[in-house]
């Protein structure tokens, strides 16, 4: 079985460059591929039947049917990195929508197996489609755009795969090859309406930016070095990072875990990337919540807006089950394979070039001239500084979000606080009435600071929750258990459960309206941080 790595702890080392610490049987219809020739309580519950129809979801039912854990793969099976690996065409699609897939390997044939990712009674996983053997390629063409220092593959489509009868949810595709290697390729099939729905939001564009296939990401380029970093980084090829070798992007550190737990408890789920947060703000028109998942970094100015609108305009919540999440500012670009396929961020004005032409479109920190919009007038907090490895410690425990865990103030968990962490500074941007649940002492790069978890309101009704700390997601499941005890995981399952039954009922600041708290030794401004 799959031995996880507890990539929350090991993404240190890209972290410390990033910032710079400154600051088929078992599932639906089965679907057809063909080789290419060419080209939470009862509330919950209520809310999850009512709704179920509008995003082709019905959450009890298809966690009824038969999990199949043979979606996992074994690390040993691995091999090296071109043995088999893969990439798709579209990081996302409709249900019904057919996608691209691509396969390199050097064993004669492979099979490929999707498998929708929920809870499925523990077993995390049911097949929903499987191909029969096809011939195996080893393929290499790739091209590299100096400019940028983008490496694209120029692969053969080897199959296209039709999603009729696919559910809306995470997918991972399984390669195998006749020789035994395995890795996934992932894949979401979006909702086509999230009206009254708790909206999983995957961060796919932070998963490209640490993708290091080809030897180049938005922190490192070929002699690992952060100065000969991409400054675009393409959906073209398959993902690859030091931590995560299965080829699953960041799903498992960042996405599993809530998504198991979102469907276990029958909540009224829809599923979007951030890539439709960019492309088709509709969609989320009516959405009760959006939560973005463990590591939600890079936004460019569309992807904010639709957030903004959503709690703006329509009282949508939202809720960031990470850290440094809205950090990065980038833009979109085209590949090879269509639109919307290229991240772009020069982590730099001054070599950015729009910086004479379009400056509040320039790919900097979002916080920095010269457009300084600081994160935190959405998440309500800001990143503060990695890496970090501190306890959790309670501010407000009778917050209604921390209703029935049993916490008092000074409650504290250790190593929940990790390697990424925000906190609560008045500035300019904060919202009010904003609370800080937690007050979590700690060093980072030598300096003493706080971890801070926080919830504000604002008047559309809109509640909005920032965890604070990049452990929050994974603590939902098992793969964290290396950092913290069972405690700490009883406690924010608890917690979570609270926030998005509260946050599945409409808009959580006309029921949990904001107080403004303050925590002690509290920072009065931005001083320090970098905050223009």
């Amino acid at each position: 079985m799959v031995s996880r790595r507890l990539a929350v702890g090991a993404l240190t080392c890209v972290l410390l460059l990033a910032a710079g610490c400154t600051g088929g049987s078992g599932g639906g219809t089965p679907a057809s591929a063909s080789p290419d020739q060419g080209s939470a309580g009862t509330a919950a519950g209520t809310a999850a039947a009512s709704a179920a129809s509008a995003s082709g979801i019905d959450v009890a039912a298809e966690n009824a049917k038969a999990g199949d854990r043979s979606w996992q793969i074994d690390e040993n099976a691995l091999g090296a990195q071109d043995a088999i690996e893969g990439y798709t065409n579209l990081a996302s699609v409709a249900p019904g929508q057919s996608f691209k897939l691509y396969v390199s390997t050097t064993a004669s044939s492979f099979t490929a197996t999707a498998y929708r990712i929920g809870y499925y009674g523990g077993a995390d996983g049911t097949k929903v489609w499987g191909s029969a053997p096809t011939k195996g390629v080893h393929q290499t063409a790739q091209s590299f755009d100096s400019s940028t220092r983008t490496v694209e593959c120029d692969w053969q489509p080897s199959m296209t795969v039709d999603t009729s009868g696919w559910v809306p949810g995470e997918y991972l595709i399984k390669l195998v090859s006749s020789a035994g290697n395995q890795r996934y390729v992932p894949l979401l099939v979006h909702s086509t309406s999230t009206a009254g729905k708790v909206v999983l939001v995957a961060g796919i564009t932070t998963w490209q930016a640490y993708n290091t296939w080809g030897g180049y990401s938005l922190y490192q380029g070929a002699n690992g070095g952060y100065s000969s970093r991409a400054y675009a980084v393409s959906f073209d090829r398959p993902y690859i990072d030091p931590d995560e070798p299965e080829g699953d992007g960041l799903f498992f550190p960042f996405d599993r875990a809530l998504v198991s737990f979102a469907e276990q408890h029958d909540l009224p789920v829809a599923y979007e990337t951030d890539l439709e947060l960019e492309t088709s703000p509709q969609l989320f028109d009516g959405a009760r919540a959006i939560v973005s998942d463990g590591h939600d970094e890079y936004y460019s100015a569309a992807m904010r807006t639709t957030l903004t609108d959503a709690r703006d305009q329509h009282g949508t919540n939202l809720a960031f089950l990470g850290a440094n999440s809205i950090f990065r500012h980038i833009r979109w670009g085209s590949t090879q394979l269509g639109s919307d396929r290229l991240v772009i961020c020069y982590k730099d004005y001054s070599i950015d070039p729009l910086a004479s032409t379009n400056p509040s479109d320039t790919t900097q920190e979002w916080r920095y001239a010269p457009d300084p919009r600081p994160e935190n007038a959405l998440t309500g907090s800001l990143y503060q500084c990695n890496p970090v490895d501190a306890a959790y410690v309670v501010y407000d425990p009778k917050n209604w979000i921390f209703a029935g865990t049993g916490v008092t103030q000074g409650t504290s968990f250790s190593g929940l606080v990790g390697p990424e962490y925000d906190r609560v500074v008045d500035i300019g941007t904060t919202p009010h009435p904003i609370e800080v649940l937690s007050h979590s002492p700690l060093t980072c790069q030598g300096s003493g600071s706080y971890q801070e978890s926080s919830y504000y309101t604002v008047a559309s009704g809109a509640g909005v929750f920032d965890a604070g700390t990049m452990r929050w997601e994974c603590a939902l499941g098992s793969q964290c258990s290396a950092h913290f005890g069972s405690a700490a995981r009883q406690f924010v399952r608890t917690a979570t459960l609270n926030l998005l039954t509260a946050f599945a009922q409409g808009p959580a600041g006309r029921t949990h309206p904001a107080q403004d708290n303050t925590a002690a030794d509290g920072v009065p401004n931005g001083e320090g941080l970098g905050i223009d």
